[in-house]
């Protein structure tokens, strides 16, 4: 079992950036992949990113993409979200995701184990 935080997340102007962070407790965090998903008001929620337990594999979606960087430190059982040019359609709740490997973090349904979620909200 592992819980997650998040953390991080404001009101920004577009254009901006902010840095999200998921400590994890519990055992084993290093032996995780971990993502971050996102769920804006009345759509469903989307995957953005995650990384491999050792944090040599990344993967991103399209939509993000050379604006957002996923990264980890093993040592702090943290997982962290840089975005930068923020845009409005980033607007969302951001959730942390932890799962057995990329390839189940990556789907949909990401892995088992949720945090709560931190809002961002970009304005115009």
């Amino acid at each position: 079992q592992v819980q997650l935080v998040e953390s991080g997340g404001g009101l920004v102007q577009a254009g901006g950036s902010l840095r999200l962070s998921c400590a994890a407790s519990g055992r084993a965090f290093s032996t995780y992949a971990m993502g971050w998903f996102r769920q804006a008001p009345g759509k469903e929620r989307e995957f953005v990113a995650c990384i491999n337990w050792i944090g040599g594999s990344t993967y991103y979606a399209d939509s993000v993409k050379g604006r957002f960087t996923i990264s980890r430190d093993n040592a702090k059982n943290t997982v962290y979200l840089q975005m930068n040019n923020l845009k409005p359609e980033d607007t969302a709740v951001y959730y942390c995701n932890a799962g057995p490997n990329t390839m189940v973090v990556r789907t949909p349904r990401g892995g088992d184990y949720w945090g709560q979620g931190t809002q961002v909200t970009v304005s115009s």
